[in-house]
């Protein structure tokens, strides 16, 4: 029992040691992804659509967020927070995407409407 003890208190010290030693580097490819994302929902118009526009914005404040971090060498927070703001973004442009199809669907339905009816 006490070297089960011993040995998971090992195991943890050395987790915990091999988590300080090692140096994270600055995620900037994951910053451009995230930018970019962010970008094209909004040249989609994802800040015209509610729904669309509270992710952008998530996402941007996010981007925000993660660039202080990885001025402050937090890089691992900054990934994760990257990883969510990439995830935001693209939820925008799918949702801007969804927006500008349902808007199409609908003129198309109209017209099929006045053809319909002989106008």
């Amino acid at each position: 029992m006490r070297n089960a003890a011993i040995s998971i208190g090992l195991a943890l010290s050395i987790s915990a040691l091999a988590g300080c030693g090692g140096s994270i580097p600055p995620p900037n490819d994951r910053l451009a992804s995230a930018e970019a994302a962010s970008r094209s929902a909004r040249e989609l118009g994802a800040d015209k659509e509610p729904k669309a526009q509270l992710h952008l914005k998530l996402a941007d404040e996010q981007i925000a967020q993660a660039k202080k971090l990885m001025t402050e060498g937090d890089n691992k927070r900054a990934d994760l927070i990257l990883q969510r703001a990439s995830s935001d973004a693209e939820l925008a442009v799918m949702l801007a995407k969804e927006n500008s199809a349902n808007g199409e669907a609908a003129k198309a339905k109209e017209k099929v409407n006045q053809v319909k009816a002989g106008k």
